[in-house]
């Protein structure tokens, strides 16, 4: 059976299954150079996407859409599309010229009782010259389904725990029982919707925004974990927080900017470095998640200490790595796309579940779109380049290259096959990435390194292919290894293996062989707001770097810039 999942709104995404083999997972950014958390506004989109993978709308036997919205009003600040019913929700559609409206599922279930796993059935979803029926899920079940159907767990057929906590939700934890496929609502942990962290922070620092009303952002939250590792926690700052989470809390779209403004009423003019008091609430709510996600499982008791995570929330790889350090867990797993990018992978699971019965999902991190061909690219010369002479360039130059190879990963985090590598023994190499990239100069680069090197440099330094837990720099290689160092002594490691990444793994034994280090700076190779390159030419025209390297094929520009200035081809261009 062929199923496509669809996300619609923000992070547009098609996903494909086939019986339990995930085909392909095409996010609306990773094409066209589009900008980050495109939606599909147009049905025509879909078509294409689907005979660009060689499949026909008519090989598709059912879809499944994510369901979005709230029950209130508040739910419209979120999604201009949308319409809230009693039931179900319904989103303005084009297909082509024609506009319609789609009813789909809503956010989240009423009540505890409610079985996220109850597909709504409806006819009227209009691709091209057809109409079509489909199921909608709730967009939690999205997340669920994503997070234990790509697990280890599912695999092996365990039980586990799924912890959710995104944007417009409370952190809510779940049981999968695997052998039944019954989901169990446990309840939320604490009643913070995801958001509170981005519109929080933007009444401080650089996020601070005019006025006393904030809105999401989704843009924020990576620059704010990374922003923290300038301040330090104020530990009596956390009984402010409490007081203001215990006799203020209303409505939960609107309580971030509450909490906020009650705050600053609080702590004006004490002298509290914005620096701080974001550090300090970061962990606030760190703290938060541990103390009540130990308190729900203690209660609610299931013999299981197998946890996977999932929701915009858990690309915080700090919060991530808190929770995996917990005793009460021998296994956490976060996929590489829990946030709304593996809504569409959640959708088809679900319909894989709940139409055949099978709950493991056999997929692959790399089933992204396949690197668009480029014509010959004025101002560039090309040559035949092998892994070994791209350790070489690296090496000898230490300037940064574009990679671009095979197909996209899935997910946010650039995890290869279109990164920007560079020597990390180079210790101004993080400054001009974060100048290529026009990024704020606290960024972190993070390392992608051998899997069998990763324990002897950093701790835990333990297998973690996705790039979402934090890892401290071990002691005597943060000199040898500075570009990679966040300012807190941590990196947001990558590791990589020959099963997983055959590619960049030879690249990096190539390299390690020149440098006797194993380890590269990797970060991603985009337009600023807009998704991974789709093709060698937008890297080109991008004009950041010298060299381009795809398919064994180099790119060199002909008239150089010299990095060792200090500027890049962006600067020198003006």
């Amino acid at each position: 059976m062929m199923i496509c999942g669809l996300k619609l709104t923000h992070d547009g995404c098609i996903a494909v299954v086939n019986n339990n083999q995930l085909l392909f997972s095409t996010e609306l950014e990773k094409i066209n150079n589009n900008p980050r958390y495109t939606a599909i506004d147009n049905h025509i989109t879909i078509t294409d996407i689907l005979h660009s993978e060689g499949i026909a709308l008519g090989d598709i036997h059912r879809f499944a859409i994510d369901g979005w919205g709230g029950y209130d009003d508040e739910a419209l600040a979120i999604q201009p599309r949308l319409h809230i019913g009693k039931e179900n929700n319904f989103l303005d559609c084009r297909n082509g010229a024609e506009s319609f409206r789609l009813s789909i599922a809503q956010y989240q279930e009423r009540e505890p009782r409610h079985n996220v796993l109850t597909p709504l059935e409806f006819t009227g979803l209009k691709i091209g010259a057809a109409e079509l029926p489909y199921t909608s899920y709730l967009h939690v079940t999205g997340h669920i389904m994503s997070a234990y159907c790509t697990s280890p767990f599912a695999a092996r057929q365990e039980d586990a725990y799924v912890m959710i906590w995104d944007g417009g939700m409370y952190p809510r934890l779940y049981f999968v029982h695997a052998k039944s496929g019954a989901i169990e609502n446990i309840g939320p942990l604490f009643l913070m919707i995801g958001n509170i962290y981005t519109i929080f922070s933007q009444h401080f620092g650089p996020f601070k925004v005019t006025g006393n009303f904030a809105k999401d952002d989704l843009s924020v939250a990576g620059k704010v974990m990374a922003y923290i590792a300038l301040g330090e926690e104020r530990h009596e700052l956390l009984p402010i927080f409490d007081k203001i989470y215990e006799k203020c809390y209303d409505k939960p779209m609107g309580f971030a900017n509450v909490f906020a403004n009650k705050f600053k009423e609080q702590v004006n003019g004490q002298g509290y470095s914005d620096e701080d008091i974001l550090c300090t609430f970061h962990l606030y709510l760190e703290k938060m998640l541990q103390e009540k996600l130990e308190k729900k499982i203690k209660r609610f008791n299931r013999n299981c200490a197998n946890l996977c995570i999932a929701g915009g929330c858990a690309l915080n790889i700090k919060w991530n790595s808190a929770i995996r350090s917990m005793p009460l867990f021998k296994a956490v797993y976060v996929p590489p796309f829990p946030n709304d990018s593996g809504s569409a992978i959640g959708m088809a699971c679900a319909e894989m579940a709940v139409t055949t019965g099978r709950w493991a999902l056999q997929w692959d991190v790399y089933s992204g779109p396949a690197v668009v061909k480029s014509s010959v690219i004025p101002g560039w010369e090309e040559k035949d380049c092998s892994v070994e002479m791209l350790a070489r360039l690296l090496y000898e130059t230490k300037e940064p290259v574009v990679f671009i190879n095979g197909r996209a990963e899935l997910g946010p985090r650039a995890l290869g096959n279109r990164s920007i590598l560079a020597d990390a023994t180079h210790p101004g190499m993080k400054d001009i990435l974060n100048r290529v990239k026009d990024r704020e100069a606290y960024r972190p680069v993070s390392p992608i390194c051998l899997e069998e090197n990763a324990m002897t440099m950093f701790d835990p330094g333990t297998h973690d292919p996705y790039m979402l837990f934090d890892h401290l720099v071990r002691p005597g290689w943060a000199e040898r290894i500075p570009a990679i160092c966040h300012l807190d002594g941590t990196a947001r490691l990558q590791t990589v293996n020959e099963q997983e990444n055959s590619v960049i793994a030879s690249v990096l034994k190539a390299y390690e062989r020149l440098s006797g280090i194993p380890l590269l700076c990797n970060t991603s190779a985009n337009y600023k707001g807009s998704g991974f390159f789709p093709d060698v030419r937008s890297a080109a025209e991008w004009n950041g770097v010298n060299y381009i390297w795809s398919d064994e094929v180099l790119y060199t520009r002909i008239e150089k810039i010299q990095f060792n200035s200090g500027i890049t081809f962006k600067e020198a261009a003006l």
